[in-house]
């Protein structure tokens, strides 16, 4: 009999705003084909329909409420979730960790709908209901860690109250998942949990989850024709990202080659801050911002860069270089990242080392022998880093789980 999985999210494609919902979506498709029975639980009802996962919303008629209809987003902070619904009233919470708290009370309630085997949380707005399933169903919990409050606030001062939800989570779970060694080492230090508890188990990339066939985009035809380089960023621009560093790297570059655009897609917080940044520099002209782009026409863009270059502060892991490697367009990544771990071809950077990133980028748009290289390695390394290579690894852990188990 299949082994029943109650899988708590907050994010599925396309309803997602990063990667945290391309993680879950490309984990629960490959898990389902490796025979697991998966019923993934979304804080409020949007259109998906996954091949062979049930999806359940924990706003649902079942648990006799009205609709929750839950504005939680994996990258909202307590101060903007008070600025945009606080002290409403009614439907809403009053702060964001109101809101995690009725969650957890509603969507753990759907653990008595059926037998479950393994109750399993990604991150910590879900980790609560994670924990109130498991408190009502005395059935096992695994929580899969995709980035922490440390992540978040990208060496600022973190929140102790999240901090803490996220320690609850950690030190309560039967096992944790950590997208990255990077991550574990953080999990150990930062929150105490003994190091056997927690798994590795990178993420991946595969045709579900992201278009591997890409064609030359109209966005960047008129640049590329007239023999500009293209230098692309894409993801949320908040401290976390060091989208920053990347913009003090631009001037640089532009120094010394003035016929590279630099291409920053996605949105975020320090959007602004980065536009006034590029004028102050006065490379307005040189650096070009552009909204959130999913699917096809992110894989169009990409395909059409000269490099991605991904400056995190701290990244977890990162998706976005097997996107690129796979759409055959070199990388230059941030040392401090997980996705470092399992690439090897591509070029490695601390974050704040500005000279020594434009230095990479003017070698890659420069020399075509070092980026053919790239591409070349690049893609042939990316083919082995799947989602269903993290579903055996999850497997593997879960068989071992169930043994440990029945040995206490």
């Amino acid at each position: 009999m299949a082994t029943k999985v109650l899988m708590y999210g907050w994010e599925f494609p396309p309803h997602n705003s990063g990667g945290l919902g391309v993680a879950c979506m490309g984990l629960t498709r490959a898990l389902a084909k490796e025979g697991f029975d998966i019923t993934f639980v979304l804080p409020k009802a949007v259109p998906v329909s996954p091949d062979g996962i049930a999806i359940k919303f924990a706003n649902t008629d079942k648990l006799k409420t009205r609709s929750i209809n839950s504005p939680l987003t994996p990258y909202m902070t307590s101060g903007k979730y008070s600025k945009l619904f606080g002290r409403g009233g009614g439907l809403y919470g009053d702060d964001l960790l109101a809101e995690v708290k009725r969650y957890a009370l509603l969507g753990g309630k759907l653990v008595e709908e059926d037998d479950y085997d393994v109750i399993y949380a990604h991150d910590w707005l879900s980790f609560g209901a994670g924990l109130e399933a498991k408190r009502i169903s005395g059935k096992p919990l695994m929580v899969h860690i995709h980035a922490t409050e440390f992540d978040r606030v990208g060496g600022g001062g973190i929140n102790e109250e999240v901090y803490q939800l996220e320690k609850d989570g950690f030190e309560q779970a039967d096992c944790v998942v950590a997208v990255s060694q990077y991550t574990k080492d953080m999990v150990v230090k930062k929150y105490g949990i003994p190091s056997e508890k927690v798994m590795v188990v990178h993420n991946g990339i595969d045709e579900a989850t992201f278009p591997y066939v890409a064609r030359e985009t109209d966005i960047l035809s008129g640049f590329k024709d007239a023999g500009y380089k293209i230098v692309l960023y894409y993801g949320r621009i908040t401290i976390q990202k060091g989208v920053d560093y990347l913009i003090k790297a631009a001037k640089k570059v532009l120094e010394h080659n003035p016929k590279v655009i630099f291409l920053v897609v996605g949105s975020g917080d320090m959007q602004r801050q980065l536009m006034h940044e590029a004028a102050y520099y006065k490379i307005g002209d040189k650096v070009l911002f552009h909204e959130f782009m999913r699917g096809q026409a992110l894989a169009d863009t990409i395909s059409s860069a000269d490099v991605v270059v991904m400056p995190s502060v701290s990244e977890p892991f990162g998706i976005v270089p097997l996107e690129a490697m796979k759409l055959n367009t070199p990388v230059i990544i941030s040392k401090q990242s997980g996705v470092s771990e399992v690439v090897q071809h591509a070029l490695k950077v601390d974050f704040w080392d500005t000279d020594e990133m434009a230095n990479m980028i003017l070698g890659v748009v420069g020399y075509k022998g070092l980026s053919d290289t790239l591409k070349e390695n690049g893609r042939q390394q990316v083919e082995h880093v799947t989602w269903q290579k993290a579903a055996q690894t999850i497997k593997g852990i879960i068989s071992n789980f169930f043994n440990w188990l029945e040995e206490k």
